[in-house]
């Protein structure tokens, strides 16, 4: 009777705590300054859940960090590809839930399964803290190869455009509609972003090579920005450009040829050959059983 009433009293504390918490957190977020997502990018399906959250952390403890510190976490968002979805102190609070979370279901697995081990608390914070530093390198990596796969197409489509008697930001304009999605969809929509609030055309293709920081995008703002100076042919020096660039592609498939079996090498020894030598064994071995040598 007791430990039924013990069990009652602190169900409804939980039920209370859990209450006050959820109240707590629609009061602190009725504080917070509405975000226009207007001109950013969409965020993932998961944040989405969990970003009114992330948003409460940044505003009331996150804003409060060094200005440097800040400033070093939104240039690696920038060279990441992510600053357009979020802030300096989003991200910031972005991995201090994550650790959160992470801490809380990693209690809750250790309190069913019954083993108590100290250290996973100081494990389980640090990986979720940084999990989101994972993430947002899988993006950036995800983010090079879609530029470099898609470039080539790109740039013929400008050329294209260019040659029909466009101008560069027209033609840029309809390789976006045109050509293949992919991460040069929204750097390309940010050139225009810039062009269109007056910054001039070298100045925003600079900006994106400086924003993505990959060689062949370099090398083509590079060529795009001194043709323009010289008054070279801007469609000629296009069609060279994605002419290079389809040639690195395929150079790079190569690469990537050449290396698979070196890379085969290890599942090979790893998983296939034990299971190899194990099924030619199995009957080697059962004949010596069965003629009386073990």
């Amino acid at each position: 009777m007791i430990e039924n009433y013990f069990d009652m009293v602190l169900s409804l504390s939980v039920s209370a705590s859990v209450f006050c918490v959820l109240m707590a957190i629609v009061q602190l977020s009725r504080s917070v300054p509405e975000e226009d997502r207007e001109f950013m990018d969409p965020l993932p399906f998961i944040l989405n859940f969990i970003w009114p959250l992330v948003r409460i952390i940044a505003y009331y403890g996150c804003s409060r960090l060094p200005f440097t510190y800040l400033r070093a976490v939104e240039e690696r968002l920038r060279r990441n590809g992510v600053s357009y979805m979020m802030i300096a102190e989003e991200f910031i609070a972005l991995r201090i839930f994550s650790a959160s979370f992470t801490l809380f279901f990693g209690y809750l697995l250790i309190r069913m399964i019954g083993e108590w081990n100290p250290v996973l608390f100081i494990v389980l914070p640090a990986v979720g803290f940084f999990y989101p530093d994972i993430w947002i390198r899988d993006i950036r990596k995800k983010q090079i190869d879609g530029i470099l796969r898609t470039l080539p197409a790109y740039l013929d489509f400008i050329t294209m455009a260019v040659e029909a008697g466009l101008n560069f930001s027209g033609a840029i304009e309809q390789a976006r509609k045109k050509a293949p999605p992919g991460p040069l969809v929204i750097e390309f929509g940010i050139v225009l972003r810039d062009l269109r609030s007056g910054i001039n055309r070298a100045k925003a293709l600079q900006r994106m090579a400086e924003r993505l920081d990959i060689q062949e995008i370099t090398s083509f703002v590079n060529a795009v920005v001194q043709a323009e100076k010289m008054g070279s042919s801007m469609a000629g020096v296009l069609r060279i450009q994605a002419e290079q660039r389809r040639n690195e592609r395929f150079q790079r498939a190569e690469k990537k040829a050449m290396e698979a079996p070196v890379k085969l090498v290890g599942p090979l020894v790893i998983f296939i050959f034990p299971t190899t030598f194990i099924v030619l064994a199995f009957p080697i071995f059962i004949k010596f059983m069965q003629g009386g040598y073990f």
